[in-house]
């Protein structure tokens, strides 16, 4: 049978239930006890009436009995109906079964027991129905991008998913949990922004009507953050969306939440103790283990992680010096790791011809990162990489910059935050340059930041991780572990 035979015949129903004067979508529900209640206290409700709630997924019929199997948020439960002459309006009993189907929400009431299989049951005469699905919900629903685009019918089918996105709110609230022990302040700050910056990517552009003015979607929390620093705000956090108009793959979404900090007084030092803290706090919080498999590698958070300096690594694995860089030998390593799964062989040689040497030196980089399963702290990042980081006393070619790689992956940002406005602006003008080049990743100048700077910002660490962690250590790609993944526009 199609599904438009199935929605007709389920509209014939619809049409029943209203010739008999009765609401297929009532207004309120008479529920008092949930599910688990029933299932997990039954010795204390057994002989007990109750109400309950949720969607039916399984209806059998024997006669005159009919079993019911009902699921709501926490749990499903049988309800035992038996055949009755009695009628109470707006109600169905067991001889109205007919008119209801898998997927209708109903509310039942009735005496807590257990059937004569021994099975907790709920011994209802007579269910009320609380709203008519018109559409069945599919025994399987395996197809990656009918699951994103039909989300809600996943959860139902799938039920994994809506675990995965419980523990995703757990993530996030247990960092915000740990922040907020840690004296710091959550802060909301804007999406819309004139001048976006503190991140290398490309933004989007949306129009404000009311201005007559075009805005940035932000790339990063951090200008605003560290704006609210030089207020005279010490601890300051906040958790939400960015955007960044780039591809999607598995580690890489558009629209995902990102977490930034900022604390003054304090440096990189200071940073790595505390977010190598966070990152296991929450780890625990969220799935009750510091040991995991990420990408395929064995990580075990629960140790001291050492830290190793970026120039030392690229040294080491490809002779790349990285305060003289030969552009060609970055060009020619790039090339003969070229991954054709990636981009073809002449769209690389293109993209790398139009791309800056630091970026190229990056790029490098991120060949060692793929191998590594950490957890280490990546330090001491080259200036060229790292416009918003102050430079390091010992080594002004390097900034105070730290990066935990776990899995093959960065999973995290930080750094002592440069504060000199003069030293601030020459970046930026560096980095204005490179845009102004074509490098459309490179960051803005953004003037009204380097005058927040001239009035004076203390000293300060700053963080910032995003969802991706989540995502890692819960082992499944980006638009797995979002609820609603952004797809290109169909119609049904």
């Amino acid at each position: 049978m199609l599904l438009e035979d199935y929605r007709n015949e389920r509209l014939k129903k619809l049409e029943e239930i209203r010739a008999r004067g009765i609401d297929p979508f009532p207004a309120k529900s008479n529920r008092n006890t949930k599910i688990v209640d029933v299932i997990n206290h039954f010795d204390e409700k057994k002989g007990q009436e109750v109400v309950i709630v949720g969607r039916i997924v399984a209806i059998r019929s024997f006669g005159k009995l009919v079993f019911i199997k009902l699921r709501d948020y926490t749990g499903e439960v049988q309800i035992f109906m038996k055949a009755s002459d009695e009628a109470h309006e707006g109600l169905f009993g067991a001889k109205d079964v007919k008119l209801l189907d898998l997927g209708d929400f109903i509310e039942a009431k009735g005496i807590v027991d257990k059937s004569q299989t021994g099975e907790i049951s709920v011994f209802a005469d007579f269910v009320r129905l609380l709203t008519k699905s018109l559409r069945p919900l599919p025994e399987k629903f395996e197809n990656k991008e009918e699951r994103y685009r039909r989300r809600y019918v996943d959860m139902n089918v799938n039920p994994e998913v809506r675990e995965r996105l419980v523990r995703r709110s757990k993530f996030w609230q247990a960092t915000r949990d740990f922040m907020v022990k840690h004296g710091f302040i959550e802060i909301n700050i804007p999406v819309l922004e004139h001048t976006t910056g503190g991140a290398d990517a490309q933004p989007f552009v949306t129009h404000m009507n009311a201005l007559d003015e075009d805005f940035y979607l932000r790339i990063s929390h951090e200008l605003p953050l560290k704006r609210l620093l030089g207020g005279g705000f010490e601890k300051v956090f906040d958790i939400g969306p960015r955007f960044r108009n780039e591809g999607v793959d598995d580690e890489h979404l558009p629209e995902h939440i990102a977490f930034e900090a900022y604390s003054a007084y304090e440096d990189y030092e200071d940073g790595m103790k505390l977010y190598e803290e966070m990152i296991k706090y929450v780890a625990k919080e969220t799935w009750g283990t510091l040991q995991f498999k990420v990408n395929g590698f064995e990580v075990n958070l629960d140790q001291e992680w050492p830290r190793i300096k970026y120039a030392d690594l690229l040294k080491e694995k490809y002779n790349v010096d990285v305060f003289n860089p030969d552009r060609e030998q970055l060009v020619s390593i790039l090339l003969e790791n070229w991954d054709a799964k990636d981009m073809g062989r002449e769209e690389l040689k293109r993209k790398l011809e139009n791309t800056s040497t630091p970026h190229l030196i990056d790029d490098v980089w991120k060949l060692i990162r793929k191998t590594s399963a950490g957890p280490y702290w990546l330090i001491e990042e080259p200036l060229s990489l790292s416009p918003l980081a102050k430079k390091s006393p010992e080594n002004p070619l390097v900034t105070e910059r730290f990066h935990p790689v776990i899995g093959g992956t960065e999973m995290g940002n930080g750094f002592s935050e440069l504060n000199d406005p003069l030293d601030q602006l020459e970046r930026f003008e560096e980095q204005q340059a490179a845009r102004d080049a074509g490098d459309e990743e490179a960051q803005m100048l953004d003037r009204d930041f380097v005058e927040m700077l001239e009035y004076g910002m203390p000293p300060a660490c700053g963080w910032g991780n995003s969802e991706r962690n989540f995502w890692l250590l819960e082992g499944v790609p980006g638009r797995e572990a979002v609820p609603f993944p952004t797809m290109k526009s169909k119609e049904d």
